[in-house]
């Protein structure tokens, strides 16, 4: 199971919230309509790979597209926010009502790690302790 692909040169992740520009002929005009939603799933392999995109449209009814990855409709692929999930298959946000629909948790951008550097202590000469004198005893 692929839980990434690129799209026209942009990597996403399941879980990640994109907006697709689809061409759309009319006639003989032709415009750009965009999708925004969650991409649940990816599934097939090679030349058959298909993604699907979720959004919660007016009225909190969900709407579900797919496309293939290499499709001439689809003109371009931004990521508005990168999702941190666990499953390969987001199908279980079908059953969310309203805005618990649309709630993954982000992906945080992993900083790159800096090199270690040994920490050297100074040697110091421990100051020494005097010893206190023994308690006189009254026998």
């Amino acid at each position: 199971m692929a839980n990434q692909i690129k799209i026209k040169e942009t990597p996403v992740h399941i879980g990640d919230t994109v907006t697709i520009q689809q061409k759309i002929q009319e006639g003989a005009k032709a415009r750009l309509q965009n999708f925004e939603g969650i991409l649940i799933a990816i599934k097939g392999r090679g030349e058959n790979k298909m993604f699907t995109v979720r959004k919660i449209a007016v009225g909190g009814i969900g709407v579900e597209r797919i496309w293939p990855v290499n499709s001439p409709w689809i003109s371009q692929v931004t990521v508005q926010k990168k999702g941190n999930v666990r499953r390969a298959k987001l199908y279980y946000l079908r059953q969310r009502i309203g805005r618990r629909a649309t709630l993954i948790r982000e992906r945080r951008q992993e900083k790159p790690k800096a090199p270690i550097k040994p920490v050297v202590k100074a040697k110091s000469e421990k100051p020494a302790v005097a010893k206190k004198p023994a308690a006189p005893s009254t026998t």
